[in-house]
């Protein structure tokens, strides 16, 4: 009697594991440290060199120490981060990328239809006894095929640099 429960009672704990609510891309859940990518080092220390032109403080604004993120990355792909707006030379190409119109809600859309995508799933997706990629997983028929797509490339004529052999 004893040898017969034992199964039922492990197989419906595993099941009962299973049906728990995990995020769609779980990398690792275990992980309780600090977001590294939150901590922004500010710039090093430096003596004035007139203590009298100094700014007035202000509480809650920005020191001379402190980064300005965007700056440094429009700075780092060539831009002027001092100019505003769309520089001349660039005008034709945001007009073409933008002749469809750009919504402006854009991330909120997509994040509920992503919402409807995976309730449309059912239940029995979120049964699984194994850790799985639940992103990969999700996607995977939106998923291009590396291969394929340099395949049609090569066929329409236009110049691709050599793939890795495919591995089965």
């Amino acid at each position: 009697m004893r040898f017969a429960t034992a199964p039922i009672i492990l197989s419906s704990v595993l099941l009962l594991t299973a049906c728990g609510d995990k995020p769609l891309h779980d990398l690792d859940a275990r992980r309780n440290s600090p977001d590294e990518f939150l901590v922004l080092p500010s710039k090093p220390l430096e003596q004035p060199e007139n203590y009298a032109t100094l700014p007035t403080p202000t509480p809650g604004g920005s020191n001379i120490t402190d980064r300005d993120p965007q700056a440094e990355a429009i700075l780092a792909l060539g831009g002027r981060p001092s100019s505003s707006g769309i520089p001349a030379g660039d005008g034709a190409l945001v007009t073409a990328a933008s002749r469809y119109g750009v919504q402006g809600d854009i991330r909120e859309t997509l994040s509920a239809e992503d919402v409807k995508r995976r309730k449309r799933a059912g239940i029995l997706a979120n049964i699984k006894l194994f850790p799985v990629d639940r992103y990969a997983e999700t996607y995977e028929r939106e998923a291009l095929d590396p291969y394929d797509v340099n395949t049609a490339y090569r066929r329409a004529g236009v110049p691709t640099p050599s793939a890795p052999p495919e591995t089965n």
